[in-house]
């Protein structure tokens, strides 16, 4: 089931990805640039609900579009804070928390495959609180102004995006308390 309604819309945010990131290429006033990048990011960020829904609705699950869901979370998540970070609205210590993790967790679940452990290092509800704190964290820092002439979104993404970090490393612990055993009972 390469080519189903979900697993395109899967393929969307990995097309977005230089939409988001050529926004900021366009002659355009800042602000306009920022709505347009945050406008987009949003649009994308919600086809993983929407995409996870219609594969089961549809019963189009797939061994693919469940490999391919989070990397494109991934890609997705990991281009904006480049972006952000070369825009100077986020720190780079967040970002290479959030990189690093990503990177360390894949090839956690990678290795934990190999040796048939997948079980051990499925995804948890914590897991799933930091992508959303995320995917809220970074349209606030994309858009970068005030909201309703009240929300100051650069401040509160900035708190946002330093909650997702500490949730980062807590859910990266947590997967790797549960590998570890299983890593030892395996490689003995």
């Amino acid at each position: 089931m390469f080519l189903t309604i979900p697993t395109i819309m899967t393929w969307t945010r990995i097309v977005a990805i230089p939409l988001i990131v050529g926004v900021f290429y366009i002659d355009l006033p800042e602000p306009s640039r920022n709505l347009i990048a945050t406008v987009l990011f949003v649009l994308f960020a919600a086809t993983d609900w929407l995409d996870g829904f219609l594969a089961r609705k549809l019963n189009q699950i797939s061994s693919f579009g469940a490999f391919l869901d989070p990397v494109a979370d991934k890609f997705l998540v990991c281009a904006s804070l480049l972006v952000l970070v070369h825009l100077q609205r986020a720190d780079v210590f967040v970002a290479l928390i959030i990189i690093g993790r990503e990177i360390a967790i894949s090839a956690l679940r990678e290795w934990m495959a190999q040796i048939g452990a997948t079980k051990s290092v499925a995804v948890h509800m914590l897991g799933k609180l930091k992508t959303t704190v995320q995917m809220i964290a970074i349209p606030f820092l994309l858009y970068h102004g005030t909201l309703f002439g009240v929300i100051d979104t650069h401040l509160w993404g900035t708190w946002l995006v330093w909650i997702s970090a500490v949730l980062t490393v807590w859910s990266m612990v947590y997967y790797l308390q549960k590998a570890i055993p299983e890593i030892r009972a395996r490689t003995k």
